[in-house]
């Protein structure tokens, strides 16, 4: 295995021959990665066309000047690659294509009438990542198929967006993934709604689902130490996937964990209000410590954080030991840029240090977002804004004034779902899509406009749909990677990595493996054998290198094509051996019925 892979997908790729890095981040696609990939735009292809989409391809080199209209070209960060030409005019490498569409369409299309319009490309796209890492699944050049849908009304909109949530569904079905859409934040694509496409990174706790035995092999006779050895060689690999899917178990609800919600717990019971009285916590500043220190409850304290929104600082008060969900409050209060204060600015402000903060006493001009937990809360502990003091019996609106009150926690495992149908579960996924309604982001700050129907001019609205074609590739080896288990001769157990393709991807349908690759008549009959397959419609790759047969074994299971067909001892006399890659069996077929028993495994 390479020395620098993390996760099992770039480790099997390389391994296997798919791909070869170029530089940090930037692969080279060899044959075998190239089919699948190729198969993998051929299915996007025809389901996108499918709902009325046409293909086109814009440049990957842009003017600045695009950018600069959208403000992207200062607020989009140092993953842009910015360059400029021989006339020091100013350039970037694409990582997306909104601001070049909207250009083009808005040189086009002047007239309702003309929509909608649906437009895909499948194109290298380019973003200066600071850590490229974990093979395709982060890299600074890669393949994304990226469409734009454009609209004269929001309901056109609506119904667009549906019809390519549909088709993505149907693109990874296809492509054998098991994902999930979930409710997810556009981030600095902007707009409104936008729903993700994730693909489950597959589980470890059942080495069962792992392996692929050979029909020498039964899963009850593997000696424990070797299921131990397959154990550890799983714990090795990190789990792929940078997102976490939170989804209800019994429920339909899903989300990734930045955008994920759970049920608020019932308001308590009235009580009578107890005065608001200071006492000291000495050198106790977080929240355990503080309540240890004052025997309460942690839940029974409101956490005060400082944050500078957008050039202000912002006061967020959280129940406890609950984390704040800086994308929430982003999103909430519709920031370019959050981030926690600075001690010096804080201590300007308020009159204390961390650990002593709190709402009582805050000036108007100061901001103050609580979570909707906070609401109901009564006679809390909240810091008193002087070093190590705090207060008792604090209370929303008699002691402290909330701005507005809004869902800003990162959800916990365990919790009731939103719609109160099961408990959250988090899981490891991929992202390999993800769908936005941009509306006029983009068409208003460009000034790309239609004439409605009334003759009055109003911005594009747009949709914005988005699949990582290269990122896919990783996905779905890290759902297909099996662990191959035989039997030698002498009753010894050997395990090794293998791919295991769905059909609907492997770069070819056969592998066929000839042993005897010397002799006239061995040859011969592999071209035979070659060309009937072919004429019969497979894809045959067919290993005429001069090597030992282990060594052919196994580099077919690693490449992991669902059929390998060994011309071996037993050729002569017009048989061969043929394996499925699926569940590992062998069975000896007839050479003049081989045609006939492979066309039958497809049906």
């Amino acid at each position: 295995m390479p020395s620098d892979a993390q996760v099992i997908s770039h480790a099997l790729l390389v391994r296997a021959g798919y791909v070869r890095q170029v530089s940090a981040g930037i692969y080279a696609y060899l044959p075998l990665a190239n089919r699948v990939l190729e198969k993998l735009k051929t299915i996007m292809r025809e389901e996108l066309d499918a709902i009325g989409a046409v293909e086109f391809l814009a440049p990957a080199l842009l003017t600045a000047d695009l950018w600069r209209e959208s403000g992207r070209y200062d607020t989009y960060g140092e993953d842009l690659y910015k360059l400029k030409n021989r006339d020091k005019s100013d350039f970037i490498l694409g990582p997306t294509h909104e601001e070049t569409v909207t250009a083009l369409l808005r040189n086009e299309v002047t007239s309702y009438k003309a929509l909608p319009l649906s437009i895909y490309q499948i194109q290298a796209k380019y973003r200066d990542e600071k850590r490229p890492r974990y093979g395709l699944l982060r890299g600074r050049e890669f393949i994304m198929k990226d469409a734009y849908s454009f609209h004269a009304t929001d309901a056109s909109l609506d119904a667009s967006y549906e019809d390519y949530k549909h088709a993505y569904e149907r693109i990874f079905t296809r492509a054998g993934l098991d994902f999930r859409a979930i409710i997810a934040d556009a981030g600095a694509m902007g707009g409104k709604d936008s729903q993700e496409f994730m693909a489950v990174t597959a589980d470890r706790t059942d080495v069962s689902k792992w392996l692929v035995l050979s029909n020498s092999v039964s899963a009850d006779e593997i000696p424990s130490g070797v299921l131990d050895d397959i154990r550890a060689e799983l714990s090795r690999w990190l789990i792929a996937g940078e997102d976490t899917l939170v989804y209800a178990d019994g429920g339909d609800y899903t989300a990734n964990l930045e955008m994920a919600r759970s049920q608020n717990p019932e308001a308590a019971a009235s009580s009578e209000l107890q005065p608001l009285r200071e006492v000291a916590t000495a050198d106790a500043h977080t929240i355990d410590e503080v309540a240890e220190f004052l025997s309460i409850a942690a839940e029974n304290l409101v956490k005060t954080l400082v944050y500078t929104v957008d050039g202000e600082l912002v006061v967020v008060l959280l129940q406890g030991n609950d984390v704040l969900n800086e994308v929430k409050l982003a999103n909430f209060l519709s920031a370019d840029s959050v981030e926690p204060a600075s001690e010096a600015a804080v201590f300007d402000a308020l009159g204390a240090h961390f650990g002593s903060l709190g709402p009582v006493g805050l000036p108007d001009t100061i901001k103050i977002i609580a979570d909707l937990r906070v609401k109901n809360l009564m006679n809390v502990g909240v810091g008193a804004n002087k070093d190590g003091f705090h207060y008792l019996g604090a209370n929303v609106a008699r002691d402290f004034r909330v701005s507005q009150f809004a869902d800003l926690r990162t959800v916990l495992e365990g919790e009731t779902a939103p719609d109160g149908h099961g408990t959250l579960k988090f899981a490891r996924g991929i992202e390999i899509g993800h769908i936005f309604k941009l509306g006029t982001r983009y068409s208003e700050s460009m000034n790309a406009t239609i004439l409605d129907e009334n003759g009055k001019a109003k911005p594009l609205i747009m949709g914005c749909y988005g699949i990582g074609v290269s990122r896919l590739l990783s996905a779905v080896l890290e759902q297909y990677a099996r662990i191959t288990v035989d039997k030698t001769p002498k009753g010894d157990y050997k395990w090794a990595w293998s791919i295991n393709l769905p059909e609907s991807l492997a770069p070819y349908d056969v592998h066929l493996v000839p042993v005897d690759v010397k002799s006239d008549e061995a040859r011969a009959l592999t071209e035979k054998t070659e060309r009937a397959l072919i004429a019969a419609g497979f894809a045959v790759l067919t290993d005429d290198r001069n090597e030992r047969a282990g060594v052919k074994f196994a580099d077919s299971d690693l490449i992991g094509l669902p059929v390998r067909v060994t011309l071996g001892k037993r050729a002569a006399d017009g048989f061969a051996e043929v394996k499925l890659r699926k569940t590992g069996e062998t069975k000896e077929v007839a050479l003049s019925a081989l045609v006939e028993f492979l066309s039958a495994l497809e049906k």
